[in-house]
């Protein structure tokens, strides 16, 4: 629009100068009744192009106007579009979200009611920790606990009823009961195994951490303790003629076993000169997996000496029906000679009987001769 009314005023200038012009050159009246009839037709013609410019102006703005509300409607209608597929995400997304949490939150309150129930098991346990250490803490009651727990490995290896190879408290000759007793073959002979828990002394032992004095006293009776078991069960368990010169101590507590090996090889080593070999519930198994095998191993010798010596037999036998062979072979052989050579003498004598048979004795030259 400024462009225009630019235009406009510049169109009008130059009339202007041209009537200022035209009307100093003219001097009679005509010429200016003439200018000023011209001038008002300018001045119309201007009077009706603006009023065109303004009517065009307005036509202008109201097209612009128009055009700009149906952009905006547009445009409303597609914020409007986008905002309604943003809330429909976010509805979905949310949904999901709350979806998920459930379902995270429901699993923490599972796992809460495992871990609770794992809670009261193990308050459960504690108290059946906590009963057992009473029972133990009775002399008798830790030698029927140790002596159940022999019986229950020997039963895994070897089953429930297997008298020939262990059984349970065994009398011996000299009125001694043994808590087991195995029976191996010679040169071994009966093993007897018998269980000690020194667990007093033990826990005296382990429950003293900083005072050294203590520990050490502690130290000395648990070795005294376990020492007087090996004089017992060598002494009684031991018996000429009768029992193998070794026996077992069993020890039914792995880590009484450890603290042994670990902390007190004067132990062992009078274990050893005492011929008692020391045993925890693990390497015991480990020794009765061996025997077994050794048992299994024994048994299928036995049986392959026994198959050997039927082997030899049937070789015997074998030699003697191989001779009788060869001299029956001797015998058919002769007998079949002979019977080729009385094949031969009857063919040779039906032979015979066929020649005489096929005679002619009416045209026979021999008759024919003599009549």
């Amino acid at each position: 629009m400024s462009i225009n009314l630019i235009l406009l005023c510049l169109i009008i200038f130059a009339l202007v100068l041209i009537v200022k012009k035209i009307y100093l050159d003219t001097s009679s009246n005509d010429n200016r009744e003439s200018l000023y009839q011209f001038k008002e037709q300018i001045v119309e013609k201007l009077n009706d192009d603006s009023l065109k410019k303004q009517q065009d102006l307005y036509e202008f703005k109201t097209d612009l106007f128009q055009q700009q509300q149906e952009s905006m409607l547009g445009l409303h209608k597609i914020i409007e579009s986008r905002l309604d597929s943003i809330s429909n995400k976010v509805q979905e997304d949310l949904e999901k979200g709350f979806k998920k949490s459930n379902e995270t939150f429901q699993g923490v309150i599972e796992r809460l009611a495992k871990i609770d129930e794992a809670q009261k098991k193990i308050e459960s346990l504690s108290t059946n920790v906590v009963s057992l250490q009473d029972v133990l803490t009775d002399k008798k009651s830790r030698g029927i606990f140790g002596e159940v727990q022999l019986s229950n490995l020997l039963s895994s290896v070897f089953g429930d009823k297997s008298d020939k190879v262990y059984k349970t408290q065994h009398l011996l000759s000299n009125g001694k009961i043994v808590d087991a007793a195995l029976f191996l073959p010679e040169p071994i002979g009966l093993i007897c195994v018998d269980s000690k828990f020194p667990l007093e002394n033990y826990k005296r032992l382990v429950s003293v951490t900083s005072d050294s004095s203590q520990k050490a006293q502690f130290a000395k009776e648990f070795s005294k303790n376990v020492r007087k078991h090996i004089d017992d069960i060598a002494s009684k368990y031991i018996i000429t003629n009768e029992t193998a010169d070794q026996a077992i101590l069993f020890l039914p507590a792995e880590a009484i076993f450890a603290e042994i090996h670990a902390y007190h090889s004067d132990i062992v080593e009078y274990a050893n000169q005492k011929k008692i070999w020391l045993a925890s519930p693990t390497t015991f198994l480990a020794t009765l997996t061996t025997v077994q095998s050794v048992l299994l191993n024994l048994e299928r010798n036995k049986y392959m000496s026994v198959m050997h010596e039927e082997i030899n037999k049937l070789g015997d036998e074998f030699t003697r029906y191989e001779e009788r062979w060869n001299k029956l072979a001797k015998h058919l052989g002769t007998v079949s000679k002979d019977v080729d050579d009385i094949h031969i003498t009857t063919n040779k004598i039906s032979g015979r009987f066929q020649k005489i048979m096929t005679v002619d004795i009416e045209n026979s030259e021999f008759l024919s001769e003599r009549g």
